[in-house]
């Protein structure tokens, strides 16, 4: 029992890590930041879910007003902004 316990937390534990976000290319980044500025937003630290949706996020993205987390799809389109 206490094998199958171990075996399923290092199973969860190894996937956790196969579907961490990564760093946009340096195009997507480049297309990132005029999709912000088209919002009024600059700066952030940007990361890609490297799972099958594609998403881009921006963490603590400067706009006009304060601070916010921004999620663009695949296309670079602004899908959700989050006052931080």
């Amino acid at each position: 029992m206490k094998q199958i316990i171990i075996s399923t937390v290092a199973i969860f534990a190894f996937a956790g890590a196969a579907l961490a976000d990564s760093k946009p290319s340096e195009d997507e980044a480049k297309k990132i930041s005029e999709a912000l500025a088209a919002w009024g937003c600059s700066g952030g630290e940007m990361e890609k879910e490297t799972e099958a949706s594609s998403v881009f996020e921006i963490d603590d993205a400067k706009c006009k007003g304060g601070q916010y987390d921004v999620k663009l799809d695949a296309k670079y389109g602004v899908t959700s902004i989050t006052r931080d």
